[in-house]
This record gives C-alpha cells, sequence and structure tokens, in this order.
C-alpha cells in the first residue's frame, strides 16, 4: 500500500514538472519577444525595476511551504537564464572566481550572466566606463572594517553610475585540501580577512605564521595546490576550489556584512523605494560643511552615510561622499539638492537605485 502511494504521489509530481518545463518555455518565448521590441527601441534588456517589481509581487502572492527568500532565489535564477536568452550581460567584477564579490555578483544578477573576474577595482570602473563590460560589481563597504576607499576615489576619476547595491553576509571558514588541522603550516587569506578571524587565530591557530594575498579566492585557490596551507575564506570558495572545512565561521563578529555597488553608465528609474549617491567638494571657510547638509534636515531627507576623502588637488581640500533616501527625480530631492548646490564646488550625481531589501 505504501508504494501504491508513493508511486502516486511520483506521478502527481511528473506531471507538475511537466507543466513547469511547458510553461518556463512559454514565458522565455515571450520574453525573446520582448527582447526584440527593446533592441528595436534601443532600450536596456536588464531592468532592475521590473525585476524588483516582478519578484515583489511573487513573494506577496507566496503562500509557503517554501519561504520569500527561496522564492527570491529561484525566480531570480529564471529571470537571469531568461536575460541570458534576450542578450548576454558581461558583468565585470573583482576577482578571481571565489570572491565575496562574484558571490554578490551573482546574487544580484543570477547565475547565468557572463561574468568576468579583473584583477583590481580601477579595472572595473575603467570597463564600465569604456563600455567593455555593461555592469560592474565592487565592495564599498564593511560593517567592521569600514569603507573601501579606493572605490571612493575611483568615483572622482572614473565617469560611471552607481545602479544598485547589494548587501550579503561575509562568514569564514579554514579550509584546507584534507580538512586536518594538525596537517596546516601556514595559513594565507586578504588581510581584512584575517583582521575579522583575529581573535579566532590568537586561540586556535597560535604558532601558525599568516601570509597576506590579494583575496580569499587566492588564498582557497593556493590551498588548492598544497595540503600543508590553510585558506581563511567563503564556503563558495571551497566548493569552487575543492576544499575542505577544517572550522567553519571563524569570524570574530557573527554581524560581519558587506555592502557592493553595481556600476554602470546609467541608473535605473525609481520605484518609490530608492536611494540617491552623491558626492561633493566645499569652500575651505567655517561651517561650510554644515550649510551644505542643512538642506538635508530641512527637507527631513535620511542621510544613511556621509564620509570625506582628501580632494587630493589642493591641500586639504576634501571630497564628500553622501547616500540618502530618496530618488534623483523626486521632486524633494531635486529641490534639496539646488540648495546644497549653493554651498559647493562641484557636486556630482553618482547615482539613484533601488534600495536593498
Amino acid at each position: 500500500m505504501e508504494s501504491d502511494a508513493l508511486q502516486k504521489l511520483r506521478k502527481e509530481i511528473d506531471k507538475i514538472d511537466e507543466d513547469i518545463l511547458e510553461l518556463l518555455n512559454k514565458r522565455a518565448s515571450l520574453a525573446l519577444k520582448i527582447g526584440e521590441v527593446k533592441r528595436k527601441r534601443g532600450l536596456l534588456f536588464y531592468d532592475p525595476v521590473r525585476e524588483k517589481e516582478v519578484i515583489k509581487k511573487l513573494i506577496n502572492l507566496n503562500k509557503g511551504p517554501f519561504s520569500d527568500e527561496i522564492i527570491k532565489s529561484l525566480f531570480r535564477e529564471i529571470l537571469s537564464a531568461t536575460l541570458a536568452l534576450q542578450e548576454s550581460q558581461k558583468i565585470a567584477y573583482l576577482g578571481p572566481e571565489g570572491t565575496f564579490t562574484h558571490l554578490a555578483a551573482i546574487k544580484f544578477f543570477g547565475s547565468f550572466a557572463q561574468f568576468e573576474p579583473l584583477d583590481n577595482i580601477k579595472s572595473i570602473f575603467e570597463y564600465v566606463e569604456k563600455g567593455q563590460s555593461m555592469y560592474g560589481v565592487v565592495p564599498i563597504e564593511n560593517s567592521n572594517e569600514g569603507t573601501v576607499t579606493l572605490t571612493l576615489d575611483m568615483f572622482v576619476q572614473h565617469d560611471v553610475k552607481i545602479a544598485g547595491e547589494i548587501i550579503i553576509p561575509i562568514s569564514h571558514h579554514l579550509l584546507s585540501l584534507t580538512g586536518e588541522r594538525d596537517k596546516i603550516k601556514k595559513i594565507y587569506s586578504h588581510p581584512h580577512a584575517k583582521a575579522q578571524c583575529r581573535e579566532w587565530l590568537r586561540k586556535n591557530m597560535p604558532n601558525i605564521p599568516l601570509h597576506d594575498v590579494t583575496s580569499t579566492a587566492e588564498a582557497a585557490r593556493l590551498a588548492s595546490e598544497n595540503e600543508e596551507i590553510g585558506a581563511i575564506a567563503s564556503e563558495f570558495s571551497a566548493t569552487l576550489y575543492g576544499l575542505k572545512f577544517v572550522a567553519k565561521h571563524i569570524e570574530d563578529y557573527k554581524q560581519n556584512y558587506t555592502r557592493f555597488f553595481i556600476l554602470s553608465k546609467t541608473f535605473p528609474n525609481k520605484t518609490g523605494t530608492d536611494k540617491t549617491s552623491i558626492m561633493f567638494s566645499l569652500k575651505d571657510k567655517p561651517g561650510a560643511l554644515y550649510n551644505a547638509l542643512k538642506p538635508f534636515k530641512e527637507s527631513k531627507i535620511n542621510l544613511t552615510k556621509i564620509e570625506s576623502r582628501p580632494a587630493k588637488m589642493r591641500k586639504w581640500e576634501y571630497i564628500f561622499f553622501v547616500d540618502f533616501i530618496g530618488h534623483i527625480e523626486d521632486e524633494k530631492v531635486k529641490s534639496t539638492l539646488n540648495e546644497v548646490k549653493k554651498c559647493c564646488i562641484e557636486l556630482v550625481h553618482l547615482g539613484s537605485y533601488p534600495l536593498f531589501e
């Protein structure tokens, strides 16, 4: 009886699978027609606003047992595969394969995009600016280690926009070929990753020498070639490089997140829940920064980040980077920025993009 019941349930699942396959192909055919319309009108194929609307609607309809996060991940892959049918999207990211930036790129664009690892952040900005890549993904800040200042500096030198953001949790693991702690004679990782695991390393691997490399993924690659090397890297890297876990979740602070910017030549239309990034330079006089920020307070616009960097043009002059809630197309934002401009030598709109949720 149990066997008959099992077979009946499996037949029902098989029928549902066939229906899903038929519907997926039907959806893809419609998407190809939409792609042709976009091509004729010169529109961008990737539309983050539309993607956000689709996923939000499906989550609102979701009654389980799948969680909202699983539904979000499943349909992002469907959307990614569909977009790849319309046009291959080239995405530059801070490589090599297996970095947290690579993971952020996959989570944002889905695994069917065409990803290109580059050696440094400057190259990613150059690729996007020259049109060699449609998009770029770069780290901007970590909840424990702070701002990636090189990313901020690149906005001064390159004409690119911020088209999106994604925040991912950062969890570090000690990996090796064998998974045996006693065989590890040296440990490799990126300096930031090591700093985030400092206390764990002091307590558990006090006599093992630590070595810096350009990325956690590079550490994983080296560990895949030598069983005496341990790598502090991600679970994603462990899968890519065939490594085993020596110890999991060795970061000192579990609430560890990194925010990434999506770079492009343009930025999306407003969704109603958006963030805007600007940079401006000020005249060197008392109260200049206060006067520049005062219009935000008066308009009740919420600032989410402010950072200063040396202008590198004149001594003691600084460029300020500000993030705030709202879109450049909002009337309140427009009027506020007009007031801010009166206090500035220069103000540049870096981009408006959907707020990460």
